[in-house]
């Protein structure tokens, strides 16, 4: 849902100097996004039906300019994967100081409070990146 957010957000501003990709510390590799994630971005105008999911690895670490994390112990577990990442990785809620729980596994309600909490993070990360 993030990578959607997130391209849709940095297209509504006609930016194109970026580009926004999603990876999991554990994701199901090839698997698509979850129905209700699916259908919730829906919703919204975004479609994430083509998206796969991708394993992080120290190729893609290297790649980013910023990487964004869901959780602070994600952002721990990647720079303790890849210590020299340190200093581009920082969680959505960085400005806010709050962690967006995984919604995989349980109710649409769950998945709705994501993108909220995603949402809120946008807003707070795309005027420090598009200055």
């Amino acid at each position: 849902m993030a990578q959607g957010m997130f391209g849709k957000a940095l297209q509504e501003i006609n930016s194109d100097r970026f580009h926004v990709q999603s990876a999991g510390l554990s994701a199901l590799t090839g698997e698509p996004a979850d129905r209700i994630a699916q259908t919730l971005m829906s919703s919204q105008g975004i479609d994430i039906t083509g998206h796969r999911a991708q394993q992080l690895d120290r190729e893609l670490l290297q790649w980013a300019d910023l990487i964004l994390t869901m959780e602070r112990s994600h952002t721990e577990a990647i720079e303790a994967m890849e210590p020299t990442v340190r200093g581009k990785v920082y969680r959505v809620g960085k400005w806010d100081d709050f962690d967006v729980p995984d919604p995989y596994g349980r109710p649409r309600q769950a998945f709705e409070q994501a993108a909220q909490l995603i949402t809120i993070g946008i807003k707070q990360w795309l005027p420090r990146l598009v200055q």
